[in-house]
């Protein structure tokens, strides 16, 4: 046996998921247009040539820290592709209930990835019969709070602080949350067409311990991650490798070490932190530093907090894929509507009692 889990039905071939998929009939032009222009800016890097040389340089920070979320994003796709939607129904719960949104809250704290193997989960999960609301939620929650960076935060602005960032991202991942479920309810966003029902006494742990006795991971198995992960992870990767040229672009013409000085603890450092954090992409280890950076020289807490968190709300690269994954604008727009009135508001409490 190559599987923990039987076959999908054939069903799930239309499930909204599907239209995650890249289509295999045209040329993904994002993908390979985003690819080859990453490709000549490393090579441009190399041979040290003037201009694209630097953005090279700034295309190599980006994927030196983050290839191996990428990667680790890829396999937990693949991995939950194998995997059937009953298990996530009944460890994530419902998603139309407060503990459903706690439950996704936890499991963004907990796993450890990055901003962009995150996205990839989250959208699996979607695919898998995560609601909405518990999608929103996971995203929000995990970005910055994997324990390696839990660690590198801690030698950055101190023990305090970090888990002052932890708890708030987490207050503010539960509180969108509720408002999403809130707006699902109402028919205002739409609700996820893959939610499932489970059957009658179903036993996750049981069930589980029942595959595994004639599970055997063998080669085929392996082959099949890979694969699936490739596949479904295409939507994801396709808008993160224009996010990392855009990205490059914008660190190429627009200085980071500026943020110091200039977005001070005000109300005009913090909208200033909001504007750069939106305009400039940067991924969870990238943002770290520079939030970082505003805790301890500009003395900036709710800065510092506002550029990490703000940047996932804000993350173009999220907005498209929510975009995709549910097909609708509104959904997408929720995550920054949402959240980021949220992050400023806290931010500005930070800033008043921690300067």
């Amino acid at each position: 046996m190559s599987s923990c889990c039987p076959p999908e039905p054939e069903k799930h071939k239309h499930d909204a998921g599907e239209a995650c998929h890249i289509p295999s009939t045209r040329p993904d032009y994002l993908f390979w247009g985003s690819t080859a222009f990453i490709l000549i800016a490393l090579g441009a890097y190399v041979a040290d040539l003037p201009v694209i040389g630097m953005m090279g340089h700034h295309i190599w920070d980006f994927l030196s820290v983050m290839w191996w979320g990428v990667l680790i994003g890829l396999f937990f796709v693949g991995l939950f592709s194998r995997v059937p939607k009953e298990y996530f129904a009944a460890i994530l719960g419902r998603g139309d209930t407060l503990g459903g949104i706690f439950r996704a809250a936890g499991a963004g704290l907990l796993l450890d990835l990055c901003s962009h193997g995150i996205l990839m989960v989250g959208v699996k999960l979607y695919e898998r019969g995560a609601s909405l609301a518990q999608v929103m939620t996971f995203l929000i929650a995990s970005p910055w709070n994997s324990i390696s960076l839990t660690f590198i935060l801690f030698a950055l602005i101190g023990i305090k602080w970090t888990l002052v960032f932890i708890l708030g991202s987490a207050v503010i991942a539960i509180v969108t949350g509720l408002i999403v479920q809130i707006l699902v309810a109402r028919k205002i966003l739409p609700d996820n067409p893959n939610t499932i029902e489970l059957p009658e006494n179903f036993n996750v742990i049981a069930d589980a311990r029942m595959r595994l006795k004639v599970f055997r991971p063998d080669r085929n198995f392996w082959a099949a991650i890979a694969r699936d992960g490739w596949r479904d992870g295409r939507m994801v990767l396709r808008w993160l490798l224009f996010g990392v040229v855009l990205a490059a672009l914008l660190r190429s013409f627009v200085p980071a070490d500026a943020f110091a000085t200039w977005f001070g603890p005000t109300v005009m450092g913090l909208f200033l932190t909001l504007l750069a954090t939106t305009v400039i992409e940067v991924c969870s280890e990238g943002s770290s530093p520079i939030g970082a950076d505003l805790v301890t020289r500009a003395a900036a807490p709710g800065n510092g907090f506002a550029f990490m968190m703000a940047g996932v709300a804000t993350d173009y690269t999220e907005i498209m894929v929510i975009k995709n994954m549910t097909g609708s604008w509104k959904a997408a727009l929720a995550l920054p509507l949402v959240t980021v009135p949220q992050v400023m508001l806290l931010g500005w409490i930070l800033n008043q009692f921690g300067g």
